[in-house]
């Protein structure tokens, strides 16, 4: 049976997409880092605990955001 996707609904389709991203994210055999993705994870993990800056509430990045619009 074959059905085209544009007639599910939105709502269905957003499901089956969520669904299918957590089947994914929880076989962590698959997703394995490569050395030079561990090697740029580390480095922005040393930049933020060098900076230690934490960032912003998500309420003020949408507050200013909305201001601009």
């Amino acid at each position: 049976m074959n059905i085209a996707l544009q007639e599910i609904p939105v709502e269905e389709r957003i499901k089956m997409v969520e669904n299918l991203w957590d089947s994914i994210a929880a076989d962590k055999n698959v997703l394995v880092l490569t050395v030079e993705q561990r090697v740029e994870l580390d480095q922005r993990l040393n930049a933020y605990e060098v900076d230690g800056n934490s960032g912003r509430l998500v309420s003020e990045v949408v507050a200013g955001i909305r201001c601009r619009l």
